[in-house]
């Protein structure tokens, strides 16, 4: 059975999304952008939000661009592998192959599709992974937090959720970024 692994870049307060600006620097870097390319490369499906995928769907030409390094053409290169389904009521058609639409998010199919696949299976999005979160179906965390405090926005975990989780793994950067990853009791 495959796992559901949430994951995204957050604020050192928290948020996946900051209410203004951008979530602050660490991320950017050669080595942070390996590693979590490394650490994802064995996802074989997305769980994307409409905004999320729209956000993502610059992978599926960034291996294009004749002065990309290396670890963003291979970044590049896993993210095409990888099956797509984006949940939204108003895209129209993917801008991605692999990729398909499912009007609204339905624990029980992806409860199947975990069940089914031989690879794991990553929710992005901080509205998305509240409501797979809500369902009991996320089973790691991995959160990679910058050095900054942005003070609102969308947070990576939703209100009124109580999760008592395993530190696995930890790990800081040479940008000041950290990374921790947690898995379900």
């Amino acid at each position: 059975m495959a796992k559901l692994i949430y994951s995204m870049i957050t604020s050192l307060d928290g948020y996946a999304e900051a209410a203004e600006g951008d979530l602050g620097r660490g991320a950017e870097d050669e080595e942070v952008h390996t590693f979590i390319g490394d650490t994802f490369r064995h996802v074989g499906t997305y769980l994307y939000g409409r905004r999320m995928y729209e956000t993502m769907v610059f992978w599926e030409t960034a291996h294009t661009d004749p002065d990309a390094p290396p670890h963003i053409v291979q970044y590049a290169r896993d993210w095409q592998a990888a099956e797509k389904v984006v949940y939204s009521t108003t895209l129209e058609s993917p801008s991605s192959a692999k990729t398909r639409i499912e009007r609204t998010f339905d624990p029980d199919a992806v409860r199947k599709l975990k069940a089914s696949s031989d690879h794991d299976l990553s929710v992005d999005g901080p509205n998305l992974a509240a409501q797979a979160i809500a369902a009991g179906l996320v089973d790691e965390y991995h959160l990679f937090m910058t050095t900054s405090v942005v003070g609102g926005g969308k947070r990576f975990f939703p209100d009124g959720v109580r999760l008592d989780l395993d530190l696995v793994q930890e790990r800081s950067f040479d940008s000041g970024l950290i990374y921790a990853h947690y898995r379900t009791r």
